[in-house]
């Protein structure tokens, strides 16, 4: 009998060819490695250079750098006024301002609602001389400043979301001081605030309303037109994705399409410049086309910039909003009469 043993290997070590990694192989292999790991690390450090950035505008686009005030309404313009403060609607925070008394005793108050990235004084508009103006036409002012603007309790911007709130608190602090016709004069997105604010309040019997903004994709896209640099697409899905973490609101939650498409049951005076290059026209064309009530209009001033129609138009401007006011006002105590008419028919 024989036996005959199977092996996979050669038995004969002679026979053995064991290829070993050339020196040159090798150093390929860790070369091939050390890049790799390198690509990786940069591929990284730009996602997280991305996403700094971004971080950092979100924060500045919620919490935008505000000077302090400067003066006040006596300093300024010789008008006596007393510092105030009032709760916001909805109790979220405490709103400081000033209350600046007609010189006879009147039931007639206009507010103020300054622009992102100002306070109450928003200089450029010029936001005293309208209040002199005012005061001169025996109207109650009030000025304040919104929560991104209030130099001792500083929170986040959410573009009209919680400002409304507490432009609604002030026309409440208004009503409560005597005012039976309450005006909001708002500029940029203080118009756009105003705006927001009329869709949750029945106080207001009209609005003048400056290079009205109104903050969504769009109104973003526009204002990055002006860094060509960044690509729309991108800084918007980041702000999005930022937004809530900084301001505790989502972009979407802003009723802009609300805002732009709602017939308001009182007058509006929408003041635009055809050269605005951070609040398009077309949003003032927009709500005008909405609406219903006879005696609102648009007043579109060729080649006017952003928030610049009072000074470079200051007659016309003064002029416009003078006969605006004395409709409002007029529509006001027609109104209160037949108010009065029917309780006392009742």
């Amino acid at each position: 009998m024989s036996t005959t043993v199977l092996t996979p290997m050669p038995l004969h070590a002679g026979s053995l060819h064991l290829e070993e990694d050339s020196p040159r192989l090798t150093a390929a292999r860790r070369l091939a490695r050390i890049f790799g790991i390198g690509t990786a690390s940069l591929a990284i450090a730009a996602v997280l250079i991305v996403f700094g950035l971004y971080g950092y505008m979100s924060w500045v686009f919620t919490h935008p750098p505000v000077a302090a005030l400067n003066a006040n309404p006596m300093s300024a313009k010789g008008l006596p006024y007393g510092d105030i403060s009032f709760p916001a609607a909805d109790g979220g925070r405490v709103t400081d301002g000033w209350w600046i008394p007609a010189s006879a005793a009147s039931a007639r108050t206009v507010v103020l609602s300054h622009g992102f990235g100002a306070n109450r004084e928003e200089y450029w508009v010029p936001m005293y001389d309208i209040a002199d103006m005012l005061h001169k036409q025996n109207y109650n002012v009030l000025m304040f400043d919104y929560g991104y603007a209030d130099p001792n309790a500083r929170s986040a911007a959410t573009f009209g979301i919680g400002e409304s709130k507490q432009l609604i608190g002030a026309l409440e602090y208004a009503r409560a001081q005597g005012s039976n016709e309450l005006i909001v004069w708002g500029f940029s997105m203080g118009a756009g605030t105003a705006l927001q604010a009329a869709l949750h309040t029945s106080l207001i019997d009209g609005m003048i309303l400056d290079s009205t903004f109104v903050t969504n994709g769009d109104t973003i896209a526009y204002n990055l037109k002006r860094y060509g640099a960044l690509p729309s697409r991108l800084t918007m899905d980041l702000l999005s994705l930022f937004t809530p973490l900084w301001a505790g609101i989502r972009l979407d939650q802003i009723p802009s399409d609300e805002i732009q498409s709602t017939a308001y049951s009182f007058p509006l005076l929408l003041i635009h410049g055809t050269r605005d290059d951070k609040a398009p026209y077309e949003i003032s064309e927009r709500i005008a086309k909405a609406q219903t009530n006879a005696d609102s209009s648009l007043w579109l001033v060729k080649d006017a910039i952003h928030e610049m129609v009072f000074r470079t138009h200051p007659e016309e401007y003064v002029a416009r909003a003078t006969a605006f006011l004395q409709t409002v006002d007029t529509d006001s105590a027609a109104s209160r009469a037949s108010n009065m008419g029917m309780l006392e028919s009742a």
